[in-house]
């Protein structure tokens, strides 16, 4: 137990070093200095390496390496050594010595240090050494020579930068401006001398040219001289060697030309014989070969004619087969459009057929049932007529047996009474058949034959009265009015009513 808690100890103090050192492992970049000091009285510099701190025992500080630029400015008109008042605008690049003894320097003043606080510590001893060379050296020195008055204030301000630690690494004049504008004076002076200096070399080297041109002329044109006197001689010396040329090639063309004649005409017999037999052979030939073209021209012919008709053929085949196929894929297109447009035309027909059906349908149903209460209305009031038609029928019939022992007087005056009762009382039986059709604004009929039945209707209720009066007495009053105007007729009389009506 004792071993375990050892080792577990061990362990923890094992891990506790390994982090105290891995806390104080640095490691600086190349552009930054890392100061580890504390533990020793030499403090130690790392730059671009790593290193260890040990915690508690040493610290670590910093110190940029970085280049740093700088703006010099004269902040005012300086005058030089000819009294010339200048502003002067320049810019310094700086950075830290990297020697042991320019960063030991360093660390005593810019330990730390941002670097706008390295460059306002650093600006004022700048300027000063400016100043100063500026007394020193003329306007005209300034502006001719700036990188030798620039080396001038870095040398100077070196001086003091050394015991800072501070390397100058450049200094560049920006601008330079004077208190009188005589900078642009000098200018126009240097300008005018330039172009005085221009002016004269100009002159000087036209003058060279013309010499330069005279010279070369005359060498020119004596070089010609002597060049066409060498040349008429030549010719001369080649006029004479043509001639004996030409005498010589005389006598020789002479000779040539009569073995030429003697030649010509053994050549020509030759020739003549060979002429005749090759004007046979090429007759033969050309007979020959006239029929040979006639045959390829006719087999050529035949060929392209043969050739010809196939493609027409095969073109008008593949248009009228193109034209088919394009009349077909119309057709059908046209015939699936028609199709679409007949079933959409059948499918809006068939739903305004039905939506007129239902219509229809229902006011027929209402107009069936206002029908039925109008012939409810008429049927009741028809009955009530028709039962004081009966009553006063049977009150006549009543009165008719009584007055049977009268004879056919009495008869015939008895189916007077009835008929005048009939006809009295059937304007009223129609007015009350009819007075519910009067409380009616509008009747609107749909399909065939509805006015028919409401006609029929009507017509109909009537004879229902009439055939009541006939069950209920025995008298047809219908049958009643044909007896009485046939008695009238056969008695000749026209008019048996006593009362005349």
């Amino acid at each position: 137990m004792p071993s375990v808690l050892s080792i577990i100890l061990i362990s923890i103090l094992v891990v506790a070093l390994i982090a105290i050192i891995a806390s104080g492992y640095v490691k600086a970049p190349p552009d930054m200095a890392y100061i580890i000091s504390g533990y020793k009285k030499k403090p130690r510099i790392l730059i671009g390496r790593a290193g260890v701190r040990i915690p508690f025992l040493e610290r670590k500080d910093t110190l940029s390496l970085r280049q740093i630029s700088i703006d010099i400015k004269t902040n005012g008109f300086i005058p030089t050594q000819d009294f010339i008042g200048v502003d002067i605008d320049a810019v310094a690049k700086v950075a830290i010595m990297r020697d042991e003894d320019g960063i030991q320097r360093a660390m005593q003043n810019f330990l730390n240090m941002p670097e706008d606080m390295i460059i306002q510590c650093l600006t004022d001893s700048l300027q000063g050494n400016m100043r100063e060379i500026i007394g020193t050296v003329t306007l005209k020195e300034l502006c001719t020579d700036r990188k030798k008055f620039g080396d001038e204030v870095q040398e100077k301000a070196q001086q003091d930068m050394n015991r800072l630690g501070i390397q100058i690494i450049s200094c560049n004049i920006q601008k330079i401006e004077d208190e009188r504008d005589l900078i642009n004076a000098l200018g126009q002076d240097n300008m005018s001398q330039i172009q005085k200096d221009a002016s004269i070399a100009k002159a000087n080297a036209e003058r060279d040219v013309a010499i330069a041109t005279a010279n070369a002329q005359r060498e020119a044109n004596e070089a010609k001289v002597a060049s066409d006197t060498e040349i008429a001689q030549k010719q001369n010396e080649l006029a004479i060697k043509r001639s004996e040329l030409k005498r010589e090639a005389d006598i020789k063309q002479a000779e040539a030309d009569a073995a030429y004649k003697i030649q010509e005409e053994e050549q020509r017999k030759s020739i003549e014989i060979t002429t005749a037999n090759a004007n046979l052979a090429r007759q033969e030939k050309e007979i020959e070969l006239k029929a040979r073209e006639v045959e390829i021209t006719e087999k050529a012919l035949e060929a392209e004619i043969k050739k010809k008709a196939e493609a027409d053929k095969y073109a008008a085949q593949q248009a009228a087969d193109a034209k088919l196929y394009t009349t077909q894929k119309t057709s059908e297109a046209e015939l699936y459009e028609r199709q679409k447009q007949a079933e959409a035309e059948k499918f809006e027909a068939i739903q305004k057929a039905e939506a007129t059906k239902a219509e229809s349908e229902a006011r027929r149903i209402a107009m069936e049932n206002e029908a039925a209460g109008i012939k409810a209305k008429g049927d009741a009031e028809a009955s009530a007529i028709q039962a004081k038609a009966e009553a006063e029928a049977a009150g006549i019939l009543k009165k008719a047996e009584a007055m049977k022992q009268y004879g056919d007087a009495a008869r015939q005056q008895m189916q007077l009474d009835t008929l005048k009762v009939y006809f009295e009382q059937l304007p009223a039986i129609a007015q009350a058949i009819a007075a519910p059709m009067s409380q009616i604004d509008k009747i609107t009929m749909y399909g065939e034959g509805n006015t028919a039945k409401l006609t029929g209707d009507i017509t109909t209720t009537i004879k229902q009265v009439t055939d009541g009066i006939k069950d209920s007495t025995g008298v047809d009053p219908l049958s009643l009015l044909v007896g009485v105007l046939g008695d009238r007729a056969l008695s000749g009389t026209g008019n048996s009513d006593p009362d005349g009506e």
